[in-house]
């Protein structure tokens, strides 16, 4: 397996002498300012909007003829949506983490991956949010679930925990969209000085909202970034905790637990920083980014991958080992049929990916390949997806009434909606890396001055360019 040079401490001997101030500028600016783009950019957008006219098709299937087009029954209520609801809320966690908890630890290698990984956050959690609202049958009376004063006095079921989601995700999706958007300010005012076309120089303008890089611009900014940063960090765990509850608060085996919220926390930031990696490894290679996410920035990754990993195969074995130290006969025949029942190969799967494909990440030599990373990252993609499935429909399909098994079979309309939602998301990050600056541009300077690369006047200067 081909491997890169050696890792180099951290960018210090990526940044001294190769970039000064405007390099670096010039490099990411350029990617949104040129009007050419990447063949493979070309190529990957239009794959992923045919995608997302998949996703637009069986969406609208869904809200004409109702539910019932898709493979669910009765006992497997909760099938596919809610699976890709769990799977993509779990994919946005990284972006959270890398950027405000990595922020507040002041982890200067989060500089190079923080932007578009809150990207990232952002699109995941809008294609997990679109899976409950289909799932409600009618769409247009989701405003149901808000508390908000009407003539009926109806007001949602506070004790549900569905109702608990919507709290909970969309004060993550907020919160997030605040925490990208103020950071996106200053990198947003240096496009709208080097653009020069009129209407981006417009539109840039807009978005920058006046900034001119004045001390008190950077006061403010700076204060509050670092307010919503340690707002941002208890939803890391918040969030996933929440959607835990959705299965920990009942009584059916196999998610009548109390390990479910660190456990879906750690799976989530798994997760997350899988799909990272799968994102980071083609954007640096298409775009000629390896000076600026270098290979320490991926090997960071893996080993957090690789921390959260041993959590979650920690989880399974805590299931395991809890379904027999119980003595339920119920909780014992779950994991039976978990393990050899009529789903027994999706369990076995998810042992491999999320177990034996985690472990090559001890290697030096597998985490300093980007062939090696991306291969075990589309692995744990696999497995986190697979893990959802067992949860939902290996325990659904198996209650408690014998009488009331059935099987579970996915039709068209359900697996084109989440392959669809693949669409959706990547169609996003298309345009994002078109539109916006997928590395922050102001944050590499800075690194540029800690490591060499400039003067404290230059960088004074620079921010405000």
């Amino acid at each position: 397996m081909a491997t890169e040079p050696k890792v180099e401490k951290f960018d210090s001997a990526v940044l001294r002498g190769r970039h000064s101030y405007d390099t670096v500028t010039d490099k990411i600016a350029s990617i949104v300012l040129t009007r050419n783009q990447p063949r493979a950019w070309i190529f990957g957008a239009a794959i992923a909007f045919s995608l997302l006219m998949l996703f637009l098709y069986t969406a609208a299937m869904v809200v004409a003829k109702g539910i019932g087009i898709w493979g669910n029954n009765v006992p497997v209520a909760w099938a596919l949506d809610i699976i890709n609801f769990v799977w993509w809320i779990g994919i946005g966690h990284a972006g959270t983490l890398i950027s405000a908890i990595l922020l507040l630890l002041k982890q200067d290698w989060r500089t190079s991956i923080n932007r578009f990984a809150e990207a990232m956050t952002l699109f995941a959690v809008a294609c997990a949010g679109m899976f409950p609202l289909l799932h409600l049958g009618r769409v247009w009376v989701f405003y149901w679930l808000m508390p908000y004063p009407n003539t009926f006095a109806l007001w949602p079921q506070f004790r549900s925990p569905l109702v608990w989601d919507v709290f909970a995700v969309s004060t993550y999706a907020l919160v997030s969209l605040m925490f990208w958007f103020v950071g996106l300010i200053p990198d947003l005012a240096t496009l709208r000085d080097r653009a020069q076309n009129r209407a981006a120089q417009i539109f840039y303008g807009v978005l920058a909202m006046g900034w001119s890089g004045s001390a008190r611009h950077w006061s403010r900014y700076e204060t509050a970034y670092m307010i919503l940063a340690a707002l941002s960090t208890p939803l890391v765990l918040s969030v996933h905790s929440v959607v835990s509850f959705d299965f920990a608060v009942s009584v059916l085996p196999g998610w009548h637990t109390t390990v479910f919220p660190p456990y879906f926390v750690a799976g989530a930031v798994f997760a997350g920083f899988a799909m990272v990696l799968t994102l980071a490894i083609p954007l640096r290679k298409i775009y000629g980014l390896q000076d600026l996410i270098t290979m320490k920035h991926l090997d960071n990754m893996a080993k957090v991958m690789l921390a959260t990993g041993l959590i979650v195969i920690y989880g399974y074995a805590m299931e395991g080992f809890m379904a027999w130290y119980s003595g339920s006969p119920n909780e014992r025949f779950m994991m039976y049929n978990r393990l050899f029942g009529p789903y027994g190969y999706t369990y076995w799967l998810l042992l491999l990916c999320n177990f034996v494909a985690v472990q090559f990440l001890w290697s030096p030599r597998i985490r300093r390949s980007t062939l090696g990373l991306f291969i075990v990252a589309m692995f744990v993609n696999v497995g986190m997806w697979l893990e959802r499935f067992v949860i939902i429909v290996t325990s659904l399909s198996r209650d408690f009434l014998p009488s009331s098994w059935a099987q579970y079979h996915p039709t068209f309309w359900d697996t084109g909606l989440f392959i669809g939602s693949i669409g959706l998301f990547l169609t996003l990050m298309f345009v994002f890396i078109r539109l916006l600056p997928m590395i922050s541009i102001f944050e590499m300077r800075d690194l540029v001055h800690k490591t060499g690369g400039g003067s404290p006047r230059e960088s004074a200067e620079n921010k405000r360019k």
